[in-house]
């Protein structure tokens, strides 16, 4: 399927498996890689690029978890943009492929694999997309398969009768 760009906030019957959204790039600098890694993981091939030399990575690298931060940027300025928001209930398959470096440029794919409504939540519904991010090589260097709770059509409706009451 070709990619879809949509305008404006989308409702959970606009999806359909196999639709797929782009999201801007995001390029990786040593100084994004040092700051985050020195508040939430703090590992010398992540902070320290003459120490990084001589670790696994042979360089300084991403912290895993600041990847996974930096695909959520990414997605949610992609041109997946839900009504209501979206809100992330589970993840499942994810993967760090290849070390994110210095320099690396990275792209976000954004495939939506399954859509239901809710069995428990009327108004609302779930759907499980798969995000596969790129560096600037087409090198896959994370994949992640989230499911996120979003809103129907109905669902706006009866939050917009609740508030005016």
């Amino acid at each position: 399927m070709a990619e879809t760009f949509q305008h404006g906030p989308m409702y959970l019957e606009d999806l359909q498996p196999g639709m797929r959204f782009r999201a801007p790039t995001w390029p990786v600098t040593e100084t994004d890689i040092i700051r985050f890694a020195s508040e939430f993981d703090p590992q010398p091939h992540h902070v320290d690029p003459q120490a990084a030399k001589s670790s696994f990575f042979g360089g300084l690298a991403a912290s895993g978890w600041h990847t996974a931060a930096m695909i959520m940027g990414m997605a949610m300025r992609s041109d997946l943009q839900m009504s209501g928001g979206q809100v992330g209930i589970g993840v499942e398959n994810l993967t760090f492929s290849k070390a994110v470096r210095p320099g690396d440029v990275l792209s976000l794919d954004i495939e939506i694999l399954a859509v239901r409504p809710s069995r428990s939540r009327p108004g609302q519904g779930i759907f499980k997309a798969r995000w596969r991010c790129t560096n600037q090589h087409g090198e896959t260097v994370m994949e992640i398969t989230p499911t996120v709770l979003a809103q129907t059509r109905a669902g706006r409706e009866q939050r917009s009768t609740e508030t005016e009451s």
